[in-house]
């Protein structure tokens, strides 16, 4: 891995969208007893569901610890790489590098500042420099040479791209004071275009209510192709979801794209707000730098945070009857992928959901 001097906007690199082909998924085994209830148990499982769904797409590696190596192995399937390695918690798509990609076939890796959603101001769990070595770590492991702009946080979660020189991103998240109160919004859009190659920024004030990512957009919609969005909704005035996710679909609605379209938006029903259980409460370890999972603690869930495959979707499940409405929805809007059903209450407790914990390499 070497370090470059330049800019991938410079060098001719793109960030991808996440519809396009890729080459492989990486996932990280959680484990870490203040986030995941009952040893990270049930949280394993639903990885293990996922990893077994995405290897018959491409590749799969799965990171864990060395105390949870042999169990990982035992309980993948034999065509899901295991890699050991030190990483303080799970939450892959947030920390992974941003592959970037040109027309001649290269990939090149950028990686972005990380203090775990907000370091000592609001931040989730503490320390976290192993998380921040992961970046760098991955790449490495690939051979693959990066560009640094650590000097800037940004989450993958808190990114949506349509590969064609769009981002969709939040204020409350980016430039939130626990992330960059060192750089003006103007700084840090031109921080974002040079190192993702952007013609166009477009700015939500914020993501979710109870999200404790300070409004990451990986909840409130993602990019089905250039052009088309997928969006989380309700149409009830009195749910705490509904404020945010109005004002998102009226900025987006009157909003262009890089190449000038306007968005075709389709409005996904999201569930009913999940409430952490007593009985799942006892089981996550009380730590006092780990974020709060008190009984009655009210989560944001949503069906937008899925994870594309190629030629395929997961999509998180939670008992609720906009389940298969969600279904239903997605086969409609995406009819040339497989629409895969994937039980992820377990990840919702902790947070997140598929998107947060998978991270996409695309195909260069």
């Amino acid at each position: 891995m070497h370090t470059l001097k330049s800019t991938p906007k410079a060098d001719g690199f793109r960030m991808p969208g996440e519809f396009e082909e890729r080459e492989a998924d990486f996932l990280i085994w959680p484990e870490r007893t203040d986030t995941w209830r009952d040893g990270g148990k049930p949280a394993q499982k639903i990885l293990v569901d996922v990893a077994t769904e995405l290897v018959k797409h491409e590749k799969v590696t799965v990171f864990c610890s060395a105390g949870q190596y042999e169990n990982a192995r035992a309980r993948l399937p034999e065509e899901v790489r295991v890699v050991e390695m030190t990483i303080d918690d799970a939450w892959t798509q947030d920390k992974g590098p941003f592959y970037v990609i040109n027309d001649k076939g290269d990939i090149r890796g950028v990686s972005f500042g990380w203090n775990a959603y907000g370091g000592l101001e609001g931040g989730l769990y503490f320390p976290w420099n192993r998380d921040a070595e992961f970046s760098t770590k991955l790449l490495d492991l690939e051979n693959i040479d990066r560009y640094d702009a650590r000097h800037m946080v940004l989450e993958g979660g808190a990114t949506q791209f349509d590969g064609e020189g769009t981002l969709i991103i939040t204020e409350n998240s980016v430039l939130n004071h626990n992330r960059n109160p060192h750089m003006t919004k103007e700084e840090v859009e031109q921080t974002l275009k040079d190192y993702l190659n952007l013609e166009k920024v477009i700015w939500l004030r914020d993501g979710m209510a109870f999200d404790e990512t300070d409004g990451h957009i990986d909840d409130v919609c993602f990019f089905v192709k250039p052009g088309v969005l997928a969006l989380s909704w309700t149409d009830d005035p009195e749910n705490p979801q509904y404020a945010n996710l109005k004002e998102a679909y009226d900025i987006l609605s009157n909003e262009t794209d890089a190449k000038g379209r306007k968005f075709e938006i389709h409005k996904i029903p999201i569930p009913g707000v999940i409430h952490i259980s007593e009985e799942e409460n006892a089981g996550i370890d009380i730590c006092e730098s780990a974020a709060s999972r008190e009984a009655g603690l009210p989560l944001a869930v949503t069906y937008i945070n899925s994870y594309l495959a190629n030629g395929a979707i997961l999509v998180p499940q939670f008992g609720d009857p906009m389940d298969e409405v969600a279904l239903k929805l997605f086969a409609e809007i995406m009819p040339d992928r497989e629409v895969v059903p994937v039980n992820t209450r377990d990840w919702s407790l902790s947070g997140g959901n598929i998107h947060c914990m998978t991270l996409q390499k695309p195909k260069a």
